[in-house]
C-alpha cells in the first residue's frame, strides 16, 4: 500500500468513528439510548436495516461468487422483498404497540418469562458467536493478502466500534451506518465503472455481457425442480423467504433497526425501502464480479487467489508439480486473450454471435477450470486441512494488484466499514438483549441512568466476546460459511415461537416453552448427524417448534378437563 492508500482507509474510518460518536454523544434514558427517542426517519431505517445485513463478508465473497459461478447467486434473495412485506405488515404494528425495547419482550407478554428468557438466550448465544465472525472474516482475508498481524487486526475493527456503539447506542448505529453505506456502494461503483474503462478499447458493455454470457456466467433464472442445485428460482422464493423471515423479523440486530423508526408507517416504509434495493444491489455486486471475469479473459489470472496457499506450497516438496500447472495456465491464457479477441472483432462487425467461437471459449473455460482444480489437489497434499477454497480472495486479489493509488485505499475502507456497521448492529443488540431481557428483568427496579449504563457495560463486554471468539476462530474451519450455520441453527426455533405469538392464539407459553427447548435440542442432534444441508434447519425448527406446541396444548387442555 502507497502512503495515499493509507490517508484515504485512516481518514475514511477515523472519520466515521469520530462523527458517530460526537454526533450522538450523551443519552439521557434507556428510550433515548436504545431506540434513538424513536426519531429515525424511513430512509435511515432503511439503510440501516442494509448495512446491518451487508457485512464484509457480502463485498469480499459475492463478487468471488459470481467470478466462479455466475449471476445464480442472485435467486437466494428473491424471497426477501415477500419476507419485507409480512414482516412490515404483521411483525412491526405489533412491536410498535407494545412499545418493546427488544423483540423477545414481546414474547413474555404473549407466552411468560421463561419463553422470552429462552428465545434471547439464543439470540445471545448465536448472535455473540456471529459477530465475532463478522469481525474475523475480513480480518483473515486481509491479513493473508496483506501480510497484516491477525489478532491486531481483529483487535482494530473491533475497538473501533465498540467506541461509538457504546457512546452513542442506536443511534450511533444508525448514523454512522448511513457514512458507511455512502463509502461501500461509492467504492462498488467506482471499481465497476474502473473495470469497463480498463477493459481494451473495443469491448464495451455489451461485449462484456456477450462474454460473459458465453461463459455461461449470465444464466440468472433456473426453474429447476433438481434439489441437489442449491439456487434455483424455487429455492429463492421458499427457502429464501424463510430464512430471511427469522432474520429480518426476530433477530434483534434487525428489529432493533426498525424499532427506531419515527411511526410504524415510517418503519414499515425503512423495511419495504430494504425489500426494493436489496436484489437489485446484490445483483450489482454480482455484476462487479462478472466484469472481474471478463477483465480476466485479457489480462492474467494466478492459478490460485490464496496468497498463503500459494506461498505454502511453493516452500514445499510440491513445488514443481505446482508451477507445471502455472506454465500450462500461462498458455491456456494466451489462447484465451485470442480467443476472445477474435470474438469481440467479429461481434464488432458482423453483429452476431460466432458458435464456433462460443464453443471454444467455453472449452477454454473448462480446461482453466479444471487447471484450478488441480492446484486445489495439489494444496491439500501439502496440508490436508488448508481450505482450498478461494473464492473470497478474487475480489481483493483483483483491486490489489491492478487498482491505482488511492482506489486501493478506498475499497479497504469499504471492506473495514462494511464489517464495522454488521457488528455494531450485533455488539447494540447484544448489549440491548442482555440488558433489557436478562438483566433488568432479574433485578430489583433502578433508575433509567442505571439501564443506560449497564447496556453500555454489556455492549463492552460481548465486544470483547466478539473479539475474542475472533481471535481464536482459526481454530475452526470454512468460517465464512459458518455464520450462516450458526443462525440456521438458531433461528427456525426462535423463529416458531414468534409465528405462534402471532397467528395461533391458542396456544399458551408452557406448551410453546417446552416444544421450543425440545426442538431445539433435536435441531442440535440433525446438525450433528449431518443428514440435511444446514439452510433446511431453519424449516425444520420451525415446523418442529410449531407441531409440538399444538401437539402439546392439546395434552394440556385434556389434562385440566
Amino acid at each position: 500500500m502507497e502512503v495515499l492508500d493509507w490517508i484515504v482507509l485512516s481518514t475514511t474510518l477515523f472519520f466515521i468513528v469520530i462523527y458517530g460518536a460526537l454526533k450522538t454523544k450523551g443519552s439521557a434514558n434507556v428510550k433515548d439510548y436504545l431506540l434513538d427517542n424513536n426519531e429515525t426517519p424511513w430512509f435511515t431505517v432503511g439503510v440501516s436495516v442494509m448495512a446491518t445485513q451487508a457485512s464484509a463478508i457480502t463485498f469480499l465473497s459475492t463478487p468471488g461468487q459470481a467470478y466462479h459461478d455466475g449471476m445464480g447467486f442472485v435467486q437466494f434473495y428473491f424471497g426477501l422483498p415477500l419476507a419485507m412485506i409480512v414482516i412490515a405488515y404483521t411483525f412491526i404494528p405489533i412491536y410498535h404497540r407494545l412499545k418493546v425495547y427488544t423483540a423477545y419482550e414481546y414474547l413474555e407478554q404473549r407466552f411468560n418469562i421463561q419463553t422470552r428468557t429462552l428465545a434471547a438466550i439464543l439470540f445471545l448465544i448465536q448472535r455473540g458467536l456471529g459477530t465475532g465472525i463478522t469481525i474475523y472474516a475480513p480480518s483473515i482475508i486481509l491479513s493473508a493478502l496483506l501480510g497484516w498481524n491477525l489478532n491486531m487486526l481483529n483487535i482494530i475493527i473491533g475497538i473501533l466500534v465498540i467506541v461509538y456503539t457504546v457512546t452513542g447506542g442506536t443511534k450511533a448505529v444508525n448514523v454512522t451506518q448511513k457514512q458507511q453505506m455512502f463509502v461501500i456502494m461509492s467504492g462498488m461503483f467506482i471499481i465497476f465503472f474502473y473495470i469497463l474503462a480498463n477493459l481494451p478499447q473495443e469491448v464495451d458493455f455489451s461485449n462484456v455481457l456477450h462474454i460473459a454470457g458465453a461463459n455461461g456466467k449470465m444464466d440468472i433464472l433456473d426453474f429447476s425442480y433438481n434439489p441437489e442445485t442449491r439456487y434455483t428460482f424455487w429455492s429463492g422464493i421458499t427457502g429464501g423467504f424463510f430464512l430471511m423471515l427469522s432474520y429480518f423479523g426476530t433477530d434483534q440486530s434487525q428489529v432493533g433497526r426498525y424499532l427506531s423508526g419515527k411511526s410504524v408507517k415510517e418503519s414499515q416504509m425503512g423495511l419495504i425501502m430494504n425489500g426494493l434495493l436489496k436484489v437489485p444491489m446484490q445483483f450489482f455486486i454480482l455484476l462487479t464480479g462478472v466484469l472481474v471475469f471478463v477483465f480476466f479473459q485479457f489480462n492474467d489470472a494466478p492459478l490460485h487467489f490464496n496468497p498463503t496457499n500459494v506461498e505454502k506450497v511453493k516452500t514445499s516438496e510440491q513445488k514443481e508439480a505446482y508451477e507445471n500447472l502455472e506454465k500450462k495456465l500461462t498458455e491456456l491464457n494466451t489462447d484465451k486473450k485470442i480467443v476472445n479477441q477474435i470474438y469481440i472483432e467479429q461481434l464488432k462487425h458482423n453483429e452476431y454471435d460466432n458458435p464456433i467461437l462460443k464453443k471454444q471459449m467455453v472449452a477454454l473455460s473448462l480446461k482453466e477450470k479444471d487447471l484450478r482444480e488441480k492446484a486445489k489437489v495439489v494444496i491439500s497434499k501439502v496440508d490436508e486441512k488448508t481450505e482450498t477454497n478461494d473464492k473470497d480472495y478474487v475480489f481483493l486479489y483483483f483491486i490489489l494488484n491492478y487498482l491505482p493509488k488511492g482506489l486501493l485505499g478506498l475499497l479497504l475502507a469499504v471492506i473495514f466499514s462494511a464489517a464495522m456497521s454488521s457488528s455494531a448492529s450485533g455488539l447494540n443488540s447484544l448489549g440491548a438483549t442482555s440488558a433489557i431481557d436478562i438483566y433488568k428483568r432479574n433485578v430489583n427496579a433502578k433508575s433509567d441512568k442505571h439501564y443506560v449504563y449497564a447496556t453500555q457495560y454489556f455492549t463492552v463486554f460481548w465486544g470483547i466476546v466478539a473479539i475474542g471468539f475472533a481471535c481464536v476462530s482459526s481454530l475452526f474451519e470454512n468460517l465464512i460459511q459458518l455464520v450462516n450455520i450458526i443462525g440456521s441453527i438458531f433461528y427456525g426455533t426462535v423463529l416458531g415461537i414468534f409465528l405462534i405469538g402471532f397467528y395461533i392464539n391458542y396456544v399458551k407459553g408452557k406448551a410453546v416453552f417446552i416444544a421450543a427447548c425440545i426442538s431445539q435440542t433435536a435441531i442440535f442432534y440433525i446438525f450433528y448427524l449431518d443428514v440435511v444441508g444446514y439452510l433446511w434447519l431453519n424449516f425444520i425448527g420451525a415446523l418442529l417448534t410449531i407441531g409440538l406446541s399444538l401437539v402439546l396444548q392439546k395434552i394440556f387442555n385434556k389434562s385440566d378437563i
